[in-house]
Parts: C-alpha cells; sequence; structure tokens
C-alpha cells in the first residue's frame, strides 16, 4: 500500500470528518473551534480535558460524540466519596460448581469512550486510578492486567479550579491529556437560538454516522498523513523551548519553571495529521502546528510565582516561543 496519500483517500476522510464536525455543530451550538479541536484529539487517538463552567454543554458534547462513532459509551460521576474500584472494577466471591473464587467485574472505565464527568471533584487517590488506562489502555486489580477496549478515549470534564468542592488534577494526570480545551459562554444570539429550537433545551439526538470499518480507515488514513522533516524539527523546538533554556524566549526563561514533557511532542505530532486532513490536505504544515499549539501545551506548562505577580499568563509565553518560528 502507498505511504502517500491520494487525493481521493484525503477527499474522503476531509468529507468523513467534516461530516462529524458538522453533526456536533448541530448538537452543540456556538462552539465550533472547540468542536475541531474535540475531533482533532478523537482521531488522534488523544485523551481531552474540558473546563467550563456548568452548563456549557461540556457532557453533551461527549455524549453527541459516542452517538456519532457509534461505539461504546460509559459515564463516571466523579463525586468526593468514589472509589478506585468503583472506575475499574474490583474482585467479587461469587459460587461455581460448589466452591467460590474470586472473579473481576469490570467497572465503568470498560468502554470505548469514557466520560470522566467532573474529575476535579473526586480525590487525588481515585484521579489515579485513571493514569494507566489513558496510558496503556489497561487497568490492574489485585495483581491482573485487564486490557481496555480499542479504540479508548477519556474525556473529561472540570470545574475551574476555584470553585468550591474541586481538586487540582496531578501534574502526572494532566500530562496524559493530549488537550485541555476551555469551553467559554456563548453568545446571547446563540442563546437565543438554543430556546427558539430546543426545548427544556434537550438536544438533538445523535445516532452513528459512520459505517462499519470507518472508523478504522480513518485511523490508518491518519497514520499515512506526511509529516516533513522542516516540521518535525519545528515540533521539537517548540515544545525544547518551553523550558527556561539558553535557547528559549527571554520570558520562557524568566517564569518558567518547567516545561512540556516528550509527551507533548508526540501528540502534537499526531494532531497536526489529523488537523491536515480536515483542511484537506495529505502533509502537514507549519499552520497547524501553530493552531494546534496552545491545546497541547497550554496545561503542560509550570509557571512559578512571579508569573502571577507580573500578569504573565502561559498563553503570552506560548506565543514567545512560537514567534522565534520562521517557518
Amino acid at each position: 500500500m502507498s505511504t502517500v496519500l491520494t487525493p481521493e483517500e484525503t477527499q474522503w476522510a476531509q468529507s468523513h470528518l467534516a461530516e462529524m464536525i458538522a453533526a456536533l455543530n448541530q448538537r452543540i451550538m456556538g462552539q465550533e473551534s472547540l468542536i475541531e479541536a474535540v475531533v482533532v484529539a478523537c482521531f488522534a487517538r488523544g485523551n481531552v480535558l474540558l473546563e467550563g463552567l456548568p452548563g456549557l454543554g461540556k457532557t453533551e458534547l461527549v455524549k453527541g460524540l459516542a452517538g456519532l462513532l457509534g461505539l461504546e459509551f460509559r459515564r463516571i460521576q466523579f463525586t468526593p466519596d468514589l472509589l478506585p474500584s468503583d472506575i475499574t472494577g474490583a474482585g467479587v466471591l461469587q459460587e461455581h460448581n460448589g466452591t467460590r473464587e474470586m472473579t473481576f467485574v469490570k467497572g465503568p472505565i470498560f468502554g470505548n469512550l469514557v466520560l470522566a464527568d467532573e474529575i476535579n471533584r473526586a480525590s487525588p487517590r481515585t484521579q489515579s486510578a485513571m493514569l494507566e488506562a489513558m496510558q496503556e489502555q489497561r487497568v490492574s486489580v489485585m495483581g491482573e492486567t485487564h486490557a481496555l477496549p480499542d479504540p479508548f478515549w477519556c474525556m473529561a470534564t472540570q470545574n475551574p479550579i476555584d470553585m468550591e468542592g474541586t481538586y487540582p488534577l496531578p501534574e502526572a494526570q494532566l500530562d496524559r491529556f493530549l488537550f485541555k480545551l476551555h469551553v467559554h459562554k456563548v453568545s446571547a444570539s446563540v442563546m437565543s437560538s438554543i430556546i427558539q429550537t430546543r426545548r427544556r433545551g434537550r438536544a438533538p439526538i445523535s445516532t452513528a454516522i459512520f459505517e462499519a470499518g470507518d472508523v478504522n480507515r480513518l485511523f490508518a488514513l491518519v497514520e499515512r498523513v506526511f509529516m516533513p522533516v522542516e516540521i518535525a524539527d519545528m515540533i521539537g523546538r517548540v515544545v525544547e523551548r518551553t523550558h527556561p533554556i539558553q535557547d528559549a524566549p527571554s520570558s520562557v526563561q524568566s517564569y518558567v519553571k518547567y516545561g512540556a514533557s516528550p509527551r507533548a511532542a508526540i501528540g502534537l505530532a499526531e494532531a497536526v495529521r489529523v488537523r491536515a486532513l480536515i483542511h484537506g490536505k495529505p502533509s502537514v504544515g507549519a499552520e497547524d502546528v501553530r493552531a494546534l499549539a496552545k491545546h497541547v501545551l497550554g496545561h503542560r506548562i509550570a509557571l512559578d510565582y512571579r508569573a502571577k505577580l507580573d500578569g504573565v499568563t502561559v498563553w503570552t509565553l506560548i506565543d514567545d516561543v512560537l514567534a522565534l518560528e520562521t517557518i
């Protein structure tokens, strides 16, 4: 099989991705850029963290995505009393042929698309139960390892950290999210459209739009999107310059404690391939890196205390890093 995408393959992938984006835009109104980013992460096989105030459609977006893909959807409502075994499953004594045996009963993590709703309302101990699943698509319980379904994504929602009853996600868990996306409020005109067309705010029911095998075919086409050496080098430089090294912008050297991990470079490389297909390109360009860099890097950079005192944000630092690129 050719390693270069043909125009027909590129057009097929673009049309199917556009169909999914259009269907999600019908379900969640006024969030066009957010929806494209979620679809990019989905076909880059990445986990997504959605942050925003309650009632902005975060949960509806994930439910709609699962319905369109036609895959198994599971929802876990994170609460302060949730235990790790409530997520992964646990061993249960069951009688078999007159003897009792310990049998593993799967938890709700065993789905294709798992919604971790309000993930930062659970304790850090419970949040850590997601780490192995998000990185290695498996869980270990009672010394045994159990593979999760393929494909597997975790789409998590969280409320802003200054809200009551929330716990900050540990850095190790944040690093396992490909994107952290901020869900913003919609305009008055969008709210008017919702009121006029949706009684009690109910979104339309999502039905699968892909035939059997289409999702895997899209995965295969993403794998074949061409990555020029110059773009790979650009991604490496961008991620490296988020650290306070000599080649980094002076603002990064002044305000960053530590920058993005190699996992960020790997994830960004996969994500830009999907964005290229969405825009009908068989190869990746610098514009794809610039468009997605903040989604990948923003939650992976730790600032020191002086940044807050001086009003410096992680977004301005990423802009400074990208400004050094001339491609």
